[in-house]
Order: C-alpha cells, then sequence, then structure tokens
C-alpha cells in the first residue's frame, strides 16, 4: 500500500465505520496518547524500566499502527499529502546530512 493509498483507505474508513473525523485538537490528544503507548513499551521491552506482567501482552506493532493511523487522520484533515511531504523531508535531510553522518566519529 503506497502512502496515498493509506490516506485514502484512512479517510474511507473514517467515513463509513468512524462516522467523521474528531476535530484536529481531539486527534493532537490522541496522537500523543498512542505515542506514549508506543514510548512506554519501548521504555520497558527495550530500555531499562522492568515491564509489568500487565505490559508483557502489549503489542508493539499494534501501537505503531494507531500512531500511524491518527497521524494519517490529521494530514487528511489538514490537507497534507503525505507522500509529497516526506519526498521533501527527505531532500531537506540529504542536503543537510550530506556528510553530517558518514562523517560523525560516534557513528
Amino acid at each position: 500500500m503506497t502512502i496515498e493509498e493509506l490516506q485514502q483507505t484512512i479517510d474511507q474508513w473514517i467515513k463509513t465505520t468512524g462516522v467523521r473525523y474528531f476535530n484536529e485538537l481531539t486527534n493532537t490528544a490522541i496522537l500523543m496518547e498512542e505515542v506514549g503507548e508506543v514510548a512506554r513499551i519501548m521504555a520497558r521491552r527495550y530500555g531499562e524500566q522492568s515491564e509489568k506482567e500487565s505490559d508483557k501482552g502489549a503489542d508493539l506493532a499494534d501501537e505503531m499502527a494507531d500512531v500511524l493511523f491518527v497521524l494519517v487522520c490529521l494530514a487528511n484533515q489538514t490537507g497534507i499529502d503525505l507522500t509529497s511531504a516526506i519526498d521533501k523531508n527527505l531532500e531537506k535531510k540529504t542536503i543537510r546530512d550530506k556528510d553530517r553522518h558518514r562523517l560523525n566519529p560516534k557513528l
């Protein structure tokens, strides 16, 4: 699935199953909540924090998909073409970081 197809698929799902988009501020708050759930799994599963028994069944892939879903909702609501946005972003990073990482002795 392309990013454009993902944006269209989520838009169709919202209009049929989801009834309508939550407003942008609500979706921003939901995005932060979903990112927090990913952070919790990362900190406990891959970081130094111990994992609680109740956290062991948490599905990292599902939580990442939740983040992506809400991010795409926000893009759709604000008229952002994510394909174009990521292309421009990679071009910016390529120009800015042309030698930065390759010459970084820490890497």
